[in-house]
């Protein structure tokens, strides 16, 4: 078990070993990337401004150009670190614009806000003790992933009940039963990275031999 402790040692020690492609900047995935995160702004004031339809049309683009750019850059062989921190970024401030906007217009608790932004704070903490221990990010958990899906698919459709009344009924209870249960899962993944961090942390600091495997249970 915790076979991404091996892992986060691998990341330790290849940590300047990347290629050229991987440090690339202006590939087509990346530049699609920072077009979705140049939408963010855009489709928060979209919320604030009760513009529910067309907010709801940008984040459709922001969602196809997100399914668009992991294709191309698997098809292309552009896969970089900045497309790595730039997808993940996206998500998550699409998530805290939808959570803040709703939010400013009384549609959602700020008890939401505080519990999913205070847990990104919380991993941004872990970040910084395993970067002080000389190790990268460890890699993401499947739980962590499901999280963000549930959130990611939870708060649109809230938002698809406010631009069409009459899907109301039927999108606002699901929506929001989605949301609650991403946001239980988003803390849960929290304390698994948590976890996780302790035991990496832990680690003697020795030079890996050519076959060293030791970390894994």
């Amino acid at each position: 078990m915790f076979r991404i402790v091996r892992l986060a040692r691998l990341e330790r020690v290849a940590g300047a070993g990347g290629g050229a492609l991987e440090s690339r900047v202006w590939t087509i995935p990346n530049v699609l990337s920072m077009l979705r995160l140049a939408l963010v702004p855009v489709f928060l004031i979209l919320i604030v401004a009760g513009e529910y339809v067309w907010a709801l049309g940008v984040l459709v683009v922001a969602s196809l150009s997100d399914l668009l750019d992991g294709y191309l850059a698997r098809r292309l062989n552009q896969v970089t670190r900045l497309g790595k921190l730039l997808d993940p970024a996206a998500d998550r401030l699409y998530i805290f614009a939808a959570l803040v906007g709703l939010a400013a217009q009384g549609l959602v608790p700020w008890w939401i806000v505080v519990v999913i932004v205070s847990r990104d704070v919380f991993l941004l903490v872990l970040g910084v003790i395993l970067a002080n221990h000389g190790y990268g990010p460890l890699p993401v958990h499947m739980l962590g992933k499901i999280a963000t899906f549930a959130l990611f698919f939870g708060l649109p459709v809230i938002l698809l009940g406010l631009a069409f009344p009459e899907t109301s009924a039927a999108a606002e209870p699901l929506g929001w039963a989605i949301t609650i249960w991403g946001a239980f899962l988003y803390w849960w993944a929290g304390i698994i990275y948590a976890i996780e961090t302790a035991r990496v942390i832990r680690i003697p600091r020795v030079d890996p031999g050519p076959g060293s495997d030791t970390l894994e249970n």
